[in-house]
């Protein structure tokens, strides 16, 4: 088939796909069922018929991240123009690692890294797109390591003063496979208590800062966590900056979640005052912000050291130009193009147009602490910090934290909606996150009375 012809082949099948599943969650299917519905082990053969019926299949059974009802991830249906973008992109079919190879979205990442530096402040930084924040937060931690010991790059931690980062213990998980990627070790990334409101606890922090210091550790990497995975807590910037300044080490800014509000300058000022002073930061603009998974990007608020710390052996078979190809700074050789998505998604709905969606959601999210507050039925675990709402149901059942996985389990099986669940001090609860488009106050009524009524006739039984 020519590339035209399979386009549009693309477009029934979407179209079909899109009619059966416009108001409908998921296909729910056990793990046992769906196996035997896509009887994975058929023989293959070169016939295109055979290529749609999976792509039809594959569409059937997925979740509807567009529904509303999809609240499991930070992430929902993704931004019509990224959609594009992606489209685009496959069909290119190129990497986004030197200039020759992909002249465009070389200059579009170059063009959205300056956007988002203006943005957050950082005067004189440079920036890169990585594979999402899990991977930029280990990119900023490798870098902060090589600062704080020169030589490690070459000759690796032998007989070096051991190190030591500190963070939020609501950090995401993320940092834990960078101490171990990068051999500081998960023993030597210590988590400090927090605050009644989740944030990271100043006070303690510097105490066990001085104490490592004491005992000849090196302490070089602190991340502040700018929306916690569960909790939605922002860790106090302008404190950690006082810490910083004392105690001399690299402060890391972990925005992958609560960062987007960098778009709305009130709620910026609210939960990112002093990003400004940050020594790197990162976002995904592919959860509240909405563009096609996978789209975030990495800042420092210095120059030169994405290429000192990632380049490596040699490039020269592929690298013409270190001041313009993009994977001289990079891990990665092969780098996916995911500029255009995001450039696309930048022209369409603006910073402002970005601004009035996290504005929403954040109203949303109180909409629906005062909905529950008020409800005779649910009952919130925690007090919102900003886009995060914990709550469970209230019942006399004696594991209140089974009978909630049974309701979210019901909920989905009967294909009602995907929720998710967390623990918060041994308690299993509901933690609703506001990062669909199509979710608004009608909408969030009729999935919490849903969830009610599901609720009352699992408590009867």
């Amino acid at each position: 088939m020519q590339d035209q012809d399979i386009l549009q082949k693309i477009a029934q099948v979407l179209a079909t796909s899109n009619v059966k599943k416009s108001n409908k969650l998921i296909n729910y299917q056990t793990i046992n069922e769906l196996e035997k519905t896509l009887n994975l082990n058929k023989q293959g053969s070169q016939c295109w018929d055979e290529i749609f019926a999976w792509v039809g299949k594959y569409l059937e059974y997925s979740p509807n991240t567009s529904h509303p009802n999809f609240a499991n991830r930070m992430w929902s249906g993704a931004n019509q123009p990224s959609i594009v973008g992606e489209v685009v992109s496959a069909l290119s079919n190129t990497s986004n690692c030197t200039f020759e190879s992909a002249p465009v979205a070389t200059l579009m990442e170059k063009y959205m890294i300056e956007q988002m530096l203006d943005i957050v402040g950082f005067k004189n930084g440079e920036g890169q797109m990585t594979t999402g924040s899990s991977n930029a937060n280990m990119i900023a931690m490798m870098v902060a390591r090589n600062q704080a010991l020169t030589e490690a790059k070459k000759q690796g931690l032998f007989n070096q003063k051991p190190l030591f980062a500190f963070v939020n213990k609501d950090a995401h998980y993320s940092l834990d496979k960078a101490a171990n990627i990068l051999g500081i070790g998960t023993d030597h990334l210590i988590k400090i208590a927090t605050c009644e409101d989740g944030s990271i606890n100043t006070i303690l922090l510097d105490k066990k800062i001085k104490k490592i210091k004491q005992q000849g550790g090196v302490v070089f990497f602190v991340c502040a966590t700018l929306g916690t995975t569960v909790r939605g807590a922002y860790d106090n910037i302008e404190a950690l900056t006082a810490l910083k300044n004392k105690h001399n080490f690299w402060l890391h800014g972990d925005g992958a979640w609560g960062g987007a509000v960098i778009m709305s300058l009130k709620l910026k000022n609210k939960f990112l005052a002093g990003i400004e002073y940050l020594d790197s930061f990162t976002m995904d603009f592919h959860k509240m912000l909405g563009s096609n998974l996978m789209c975030n990007f990495l800042l420092l608020n210095h120059q030169y050291l994405l290429s000192c710390t990632c380049a490596d052996g040699d490039g020269s078979y592929i690298f013409r130009d270190n001041g313009v190809d993009l994977g001289v700074s990079s891990l990665q050789c092969g780098r996916r193009v995911d500029s255009l998505k995001w450039f696309l998604d930048w022209k369409f709905y603006t910073k402002q147009g970005f601004s009035d969606r996290i504005e929403n959601y954040h109203q949303l999210a109180k909409f629906a602490e005062d909905f529950i507050n008020a409800s005779v039925d649910l009952e919130m675990v925690l007090k919102r910090t900003s886009f995060n709402v914990c709550f469970r149901f209230k019942t006399n059942h004696p594991n209140k934290n089974n009978f909630n996985q049974c309701l979210r389990d019901s909920l989905y099986q009967e294909q009602h909606a995907l929720l998710s669940l967390a623990y918060v001090e041994k308690k299993l609860v509901f933690r609703l996150l506001i990062s669909n488009i199509n979710m608004n106050k009608m909408k969030l009524i009729g999935l919490f009375n849903r969830l009610i009524k599901t609720g009352k006739a699992l408590n009867n039984v």
